[in-house]
């Protein structure tokens, strides 16, 4: 009906009782009816998973914050799992935006496809919803799974509130399926903001401790590895690591590579590689 409220879905990675979840859904209360359906616990690093391990377990949950009550659900699965199980399950019909965030951390450049948060947003955008994952930088990367009560997520929300209000009211330019939002850790309400591309360098590199046996617990951990030179202005890291603004990048689900597939095939078929079994030869 004309007369109803925006439905917005928030989801994250962090899980159900991250603040930085609960600091999206005070700032999108004024903008419409706000559902929370996150994972029951952290699933930070998840992608947009789809694992037969989980449970798939629903449990309605109390979440009353200082803006009122909201309805929220935590679910047995990852925060991809989480979208679908709105989707079909939860939501009444189809939500006019899907929020996934405020993440603890950075996502940038090529380790987005890691991010549970920005698996959520790209599934919840596969099905034509218009969506936003946002993130705030921390300060240590260690504190990503903390929960930390004193990391303040205020003017990450209050950019989340302004993109969002802004994808109530406009479309999303044809080619462009989901917003990609980060905020840096000191920043204001004040904090400019620009339009980014998506850095191709390695944000998260991976490192193991070699002392520790094949035979012996642990994991493939990550650190951040990144200078000014590594980065060009126009992309999401220099923008809030280098010039400390808050970056917007459209995101695609479109993963075709910006060439020209005609020519290129023109060229390898001129080539010789018309077919499978030429290549044999």
């Amino acid at each position: 009906m004309k007369n109803e409220k925006p439905l917005i879905l928030v989801t994250n990675d962090d899980g159900i009782a991250s603040p930085g979840i609960h600091a999206a859904a005070r700032a999108l209360a004024p903008l419409g009816e706000v559902v929370l359906v996150a994972p029951r616990e952290q699933n930070s690093s998840t992608g947009r998973s789809h694992p037969l391990t989980t449970d798939g377990l629903i449990e309605e949950v109390e979440c009353c914050l200082d803006v009122g009550s909201f309805k929220a659900y935590a679910v047995g699965g990852t925060p991809a799992q989480c979208v679908l199980n709105a989707l079909f399950k939860i939501l009444p019909r189809k939500p006019d935006l899907t929020i996934s965030g405020i993440n603890y951390g950075e996502n940038f450049g090529t380790g987005i496809t890691i991010s549970g948060t920005v698996g959520a947003a790209l599934e919840a955008a596969s099905f034509r919803i218009p969506t936003i994952a946002a993130s705030l930088q921390l300060q240590n990367i260690d504190d990503f799974d903390k929960h930390d009560p004193d990391i303040d997520f205020s003017v990450a929300a209050y950019f989340t509130h302004k993109f969002a209000k802004m994808l109530l009211e406009t479309t999303l330019p044809a080619g462009v399926d989901l917003l990609k939002l980060e905020v840096p850790i000191r920043a204001t309400e004040d904090t400019p903001w620009r339009m980014t591309r998506l850095s191709r360098h390695m944000y998260y590199v991976p490192y193991f401790d070699s002392n520790i046996s094949w035979q012996e617990k642990g994991r493939i951990g990550f650190k951040v590895n990144v200078t000014k030179e590594d980065v060009t202005p126009d992309s999401d890291i220099y923008a809030v690591v280098y010039d400390h603004e808050v970056s917007v990048t459209p995101l695609t689900i479109d993963m075709t590579a910006p060439i020209d597939i005609q020519g290129w095939e023109h060229q390898l078929r001129q080539n010789g590689y018309s077919n499978y079994a030429s290549w044999q030869h």
